[in-house]
This record gives C-alpha cells, sequence and structure tokens, in this order.
C-alpha cells in the first residue's frame, strides 16, 4: 500500500472514532451487564450493574443546576 493511502485509511479511522465519541456524548449511551457468582450449581452473588455515559450537562436539566 502507498504511504499516501495508508495516511488517508488513518485519517478516516480518526474522524469515525471522534464521531462516535461525540454522538456518545451528546445522545448518551447505557451499558448494562449481570454478573451472577455460583458453586456447584447454587447460586451466591448476583449483580446488575448499569452505567451511563453522556456528557454531564445533558444529564442536568436548567433548572436543576445550581
Amino acid at each position: 500500500m502507498r504511504d499516501a493511502t495508508r495516511a488517508e485509511l488513518l485519517e478516516d479511522a480518526d474522524a469515525s472514532l471522534l464521531e462516535l465519541v461525540d454522538h456518545v456524548l451528546d445522545k448518551g449511551v447505557v451499558v448494562s451487564g449481570d454478573v451472577m457468582l455460583s458453586i456447584a450449581g447454587v447460586d451466591l452473588v448476583y449483580l446488575r450493574l448499569s452505567a451511563l455515559l453522556c456528557a454531564a450537562d445533558r444529564i442536568w436539566t436548567s433548572g436543576s443546576r445550581r
């Protein structure tokens, strides 16, 4: 591959990553998962994890800011 072609591909990848991060911060995304610890078929611990990823100004409305 030529150096110019490689540079174009890398520039497009950075732009796509930047657009993805911008969209996530603008709109937000929720990541959730479940974890279960069990021994010999007996469930001992169950955790449900959730995380909200977005910009801070998207969480607070104008009335709730101090």
